[in-house]
């Protein structure tokens, strides 16, 4: 497989929970797996090209869930860390060329029957990437309702850590101002107030 690449750095994102002690550590995907990477294998910081980006990956975390983002407690939503990761050559896997050099259909995220490619299909090409010393993987968004040219970034953590340069509240990020507001309204129709 001769992997493409493309130039991507600059900021990114990267939806984390609260209570994570690093959220740009690739630790927890190097232990559980994510798209790009088997688990037991290496450290990979999954980041957003956007804030849409960043709005579809959480709300994919929350389906099939009765209650959605907006229904936490302020202090327990999901926060928005931007970072900006080193430009570079990253494995192309955003134009139809990527997608076609890494064995992956050009209409990648989904497969020719139109469902998402899986995560089993694309952590080989991760491997190959990791292997042949690839600073990470630029690829088309997978999460559903993502815009169609939404992007994320599998950035393999080699000795580089990336750092926050700015982190936004839940509210701030989400959905502006209106958040508590649509939090209280669906608690309230959830538990049958009319006030």
């Amino acid at each position: 497989m001769t992997l493409l690449t493309i130039g991507r750095g600059g900021a990114y994102l990267r939806v984390a929970d609260p209570d994570w002690d690093d959220p740009l550590s690739g630790e927890f995907a190097r232990e559980r797996g994510g798209r790009w990477n088997p688990p037991g294998s290496f450290p990979v910081v999954y980041l957003n090209g956007d804030a849409r980006v960043g709005r579809a990956n959480l709300l994919h975390r929350f389906a099939g869930l009765p209650y959605g983002p907006e229904d936490l407690d302020p202090p327990a939503a999901p926060l928005l860390v931007s970072t900006t990761v080193p430009g570079d050559r990253y494995v192309d896997v955003v134009t139809d060329d990527g997608c076609r050099a890494a064995s992956l259909p050009p209409s990648y995220p989904l497969d020719v029957a139109g469902t998402t490619v899986p995560h089993e299909t694309c952590r080989p090409i991760g491997l190959v990437a990791w292997e042949a010393g690839h600073p990470g993987i630029a690829c088309r968004s997978a999460a559903p309702g993502a815009p169609a040219d939404g992007e994320e970034l599998a950035y393999f953590t080699r000795g580089v850590a990336l750092t926050p340069t700015a982190v936004q509240t839940f509210e701030e990020w989400f959905s502006g101002a209106s958040y508590r507001d649509r939090s209280w309204r669906r608690r309230r129709d959830r538990e049958g107030r009319t006030a």
